[in-house]
């Protein structure tokens, strides 16, 4: 089992971790909401964990531009 982490907002790659056994606790997947769990955090027919969160490039653009809150996918 291995944990991807990927931008929701421009795809990049933003980690994995080759990890046999990993509780949520240490990922900190237990403090989002049952909401934000659906939309974050899925997983394939390998068992893997696919993450989207927000890369540094995609978090200082929108921190810039807040207009750009309004697209789901950035490039830069």
């Amino acid at each position: 089992m291995a944990i991807h982490y990927h931008c929701r907002h421009c795809g990049t790659n933003l980690g994995s971790i080759e990890k046999a056994s990993i509780h949520s606790e240490a990922l900190g997947l237990h403090k989002l909401s049952d909401q934000e769990r659906l939309e974050m955090v899925a997983y394939d027919s390998s068992g893997d964990i696919h993450i989207t969160a927000i890369c540094e490039d995609c978090q200082e653009a929108l921190e810039r531009t807040p207009d750009y809150h309004q697209y789901d996918f950035l490039i830069h």
